[in-house]
């Protein structure tokens, strides 16, 4: 998304502290998650509005989870708060998540959030830069929500706009979820308020508060890559900009950041990553991409139903290659993070509360604090 607003106001937003890596041993075979930040559709171009809360993309999710059907894959469909207070669109993911097909997980988007007591500009659309009181209610208002409209509790988050703050984790915690994958590292944010990833590890870990953060997959490659974040730091500067070094340096492959997504990345690009990362050492790879890119028209990506017919291609061929020929294998979000813990931490007690329903087959455990009844809306 493009900048809406400058602020002056240095930003609070940064990723998770590190407490411990949770290396996957290289016993591993290349692991798969996909993350699908479920969400309203918006213009991206244009300030934010609370009034922006149509979500007829989520109708469109068949397509793609007809694709991931036929690998095995269950996706994360991290639903933010428009989403969760659909009747429509709880009953299409509800569907998919009642056969074990998806897991569901929760999104902020606070524009969109109750309560409403915050500005709405670039800079506090990044969560971790809310007052603290009010990311908490809100991050309480959104998954309380989830827990109400799917009988689940959600145990993944992503923040909207990756905008994870010093406070999230230790609030994230006390609601019940075990797992942030809001770290996009390579990227730096902070020019529009964001949280600057640019220097942090392609390594999932567990915070100080017990969160597990498992990283979006993205890296730099190429002879330059060491110096990948100083000079895309450099190359970013507005004056700059329009030289368009990002691309010289990609093209002559001296260094290119490549995100695993098929938003903005070829299928040749998308395989190449793998390839790279793996040869490096990664076994734990994250594909993501917004549910906005079904609906035709409803993100940068996906103009028309040409594109989306490429777009569902361009997944489909993906699956293929990591299954099939790359003899990856498919995992949802949770039962990663309880691999990666079953290596450092003991055995949880045996004695569980009530259970919920979840794309995962991890027990789940009942501990709701009270919360308000949030506002609703259906469609």
């Amino acid at each position: 998304m493009s900048p809406v607003a400058e602020s002056s106001t240095a930003t609070k937003c940064c990723a998770p502290r590190v407490a411990q890596y949770l290396i996957p041993p290289a016993s591993w075979p290349p692991t798969l998650v996909v993350v699908i930040d479920t969400e309203e559709e918006f213009d991206w171009t244009a300030p934010f509005r609370r009034e922006s809360v149509e979500v007829s993309n989520i109708h469109e999710q068949g397509f793609a989870q007809d694709i991931f059907d036929s690998y095995g894959v269950a996706p994360t469909y991290a639903v933010d708060y428009p989403v969760a207070t659909s009747e429509t669109a709880v009953a299409t993911l509800a569907g998919f998540q009642a056969d074990g097909r998806c897991e569901i997980g929760a999104h902020l988007h606070p524009w969109v959030t109750p309560p409403h007591s915050d500005e709405i500009d670039s800079y506090h659309s990044y969560g971790g830069n809310l007052p603290v009181t009010l990311e908490k209610e809100k991050l309480a208002s959104l998954i309380g929500t989830i827990h109400r409209s799917f009988a689940l509790q959600p145990r993944v988050f992503r923040a909207g706009r990756y905008g994870i703050g010093p406070e999230t984790p230790a609030a994230l915690r006390r609601l019940g979820v075990e797992t942030d994958v809001s770290v996009v590292p390579t990227f730096d944010l902070s020019s529009d308020g964001g949280p600057d990833f640019s220097r942090t590890a392609q390594k999932p870990y567990l915070t100080p508060e017990g969160l597990c953060e498992i990283p979006d997959s993205a890296e730099f490659f190429g002879p330059l890559a060491g110096c990948g974040a100083g000079i895309f730091q450099s190359i970013s500067a507005a004056h700059l900009q329009a030289l368009r070094f990002g691309g010289i340096l990609a093209r002559t492959k001296l260094l290119e950041r490549l995100r695993l997504s098929p938003e903005g990345h070829s299928l040749g690009e998308m395989i190449r990553h793998v390839r790279l990362s793996h040869a490096r050492g990664c076994r734990l790879f994250m594909m993501s991409y917004h549910s906005s890119s079904l609906l035709p028209g409803g993100s940068p990506y996906v103009r028309s139903a040409e594109d989306r017919q490429l777009f569902l291609q361009k997944i489909d061929d993906f699956l293929r290659f990591f299954l099939n020929e790359f003899g990856g294998r498919m995992e949802t979000v949770s039962q990663v993070t309880a691999l990666l813990k079953a290596q450092v931490l003991p055995p949880p007690a045996a004695e569980w509360g009530a259970t919920h329903r979840s794309g995962s087959d991890m027990p789940q455990r009942d501990i709701w604090p009270p919360l308000r009844p949030a506002e609703g809306r259906t469609t």
